[in-house]
């Protein structure tokens, strides 16, 4: 109960601190942190954290304004302390009856996590830093990959900025300018040698993560607005992008050239992802669509098998998991989408077809919210998954349980909706971004 009494209070203080010395962000980053902190090592009752946070509302409202105020007397706020189960938070179970986890004797995998429950593995309610060197919504934060320090901030500012979180303390390691319009997504080479970036100003660059120099910048061959990019995971020299007029064009970069060969899915292409070799893409538009591409050998592709959730919603968020395990084994796919859902599709064949396995609510209408798997729950009886939301928390999903117990942890400190958010490769840290340009890092419980 603390704990939640703590995170309203570093909720509340975090909605104004883009408010606080405007000219000295270093002030604004350190004062919150410090709030933190104080926050943690305070003790007080029930009835005296709730005092305390209705006074310090009442003179945060009186020095800043109401316009970012919080009403913490309403029965609606966002700021419930019950992290196990929400109002809205209603799962609605897909017709199939197979659970995710059929092995309940997994003594070996609860062994290799300490014994603990989910709940106490995702216990991350400590925050280890926050950034806000960005002055519009963050709109992805990326670890890069198999590394537990090195983190990417792609923002709508049109920067991006790579962080170092293990520093004492965590620094911004450099801002990468150049863009001329915002940054919707970014991408991680496979060995890290390089990040992609994309832009609403129709143009992907490649950058070098040794020194932070721009290798290449091109041109979309139509002009188009960026909106999402990967790499191919069986040849990095090949990056996909998809763009607002519905077409997915593949990049060769070393010779720095788009291949003549495209795709035409339709709607704005928002989200891409691959399985693990590469050999089919699946793309999320503003059509509730979902397609799924198949990538030949030679650089060819081909529509496979496409999935029409909504036509009047967007699919904002795909996220493709393989659990080699004894308690899942299924390829799974992770989708948010603009109807206030979070779903969990199996891939079923070799053209990429989906069926529902789960579905839970979660408040999405507007922006490009996006989820995550937990990188190592095949060591776990379980199935956890991160996701943002627009009521500003951070919500843990075990997708195994039904409704009350679904949520095993719930992370309160944005004052706006939390775009996206990922973890390092070993789960100790997991970075959270929002709307207003703040990024959170928080650490797990017990990682010190």
């Amino acid at each position: 109960m603390t704990t939640a009494f703590q995170q309203q209070a570093f909720a509340l203080d975090a909605r104004y601190n883009a408010q606080r010395a405007t000219g000295s962000p270093n002030f604004r980053t350190l004062y919150i942190r410090r709030r933190s902190q104080l926050l943690r090592e305070t003790e007080r009752t029930p009835e005296q954290w709730r005092q305390y946070l209705k006074l310090r509302s009442v003179l945060l409202t009186q020095h800043y304004g109401k316009n970012r105020g919080i009403d913490l007397g309403s029965s609606n706020s966002n700021l419930s302390t019950n992290t196990n189960s929400m109002e809205h938070q209603n799962p609605l179970i897909s017709p199939s009856k197979d659970l995710l986890v059929p092995t309940k004797q997994a003594d070996a995998s609860r062994a290799i996590v300490g014994n603990n429950s989910i709940a106490e593995n995702y216990a991350f309610t400590g925050v280890h830093h926050i950034f806000d060197q960005h002055t519009k919504a963050v709109t992805m934060v990326k670890f890069a990959n198999n590394e537990t320090s090195r983190l990417c901030c792609s923002s709508l500012d049109g920067n991006l900025s790579v962080c170092d979180v293990s520093s004492n303390p965590p620094c911004v390691l450099a801002i990468l300018r150049g863009h001329t319009s915002g940054v919707p997504a970014l991408e991680w080479s496979a060995n890290n040698d390089f990040i992609a970036s994309v832009s609403l100003d129709a143009t992907i660059r490649l950058w070098k993560s040794s020194d932070f120099s721009c290798l290449r910048i091109l041109n979309e061959p139509n002009h188009a607005q960026i909106l999402c990019c990967i790499f191919q995971p069986s040849n990095n020299n090949l990056i996909l992008i998809g763009n607002n007029r519905g077409e997915i064009r593949i990049l060769n970069v070393s010779a720095g050239l788009f291949l003549k060969n495209s795709c035409k899915v339709g709607g704005n292409i928002l989200i891409l992802t691959s399985d693990t070799n590469g050999k089919i893409i699946w793309t999320g538009n503003d059509r509730g669509e979902i397609l799924a591409i198949i990538c030949e050998v030679n650089g060819g592709m081909c529509k496979g098998k496409k999935l029409t959730i909504d036509p009047n919603i967007c699919i904002t968020s795909l996220s493709y998991r393989t659990w080699i395990s004894r308690e899942a084994r299924d390829p799974l796919l992770l989708v948010n989408a603009t109807n206030n859902s979070i779903s969990l599709f199996s891939v079923i064949d070799e053209e990429g077809g989906l069926q529902l396995k789960r579905k839970f609510q979660n408040r999405h209408t507007r922006h490009v919210v996006k989820s995550t798997f937990c990188p190592i729950m095949s060591f776990r009886q379980g199935a956890c998954v991160v996701t943002g939301s627009e009521d500003g928390n951070v919500y843990f999903m075990n997708v195994e349980k039904n409704s009350d117990k679904a949520i095993v942890n719930t992370l309160q400190g944005h004052s706006n909706t939390v775009l996206s958010v990922s973890f390092n490769c070993d789960e100790s840290l997991l970075a959270t971004s929002d709307l207003d340009g703040l990024v959170i890092i928080w650490k797990r419980q017990n990682n010190e």
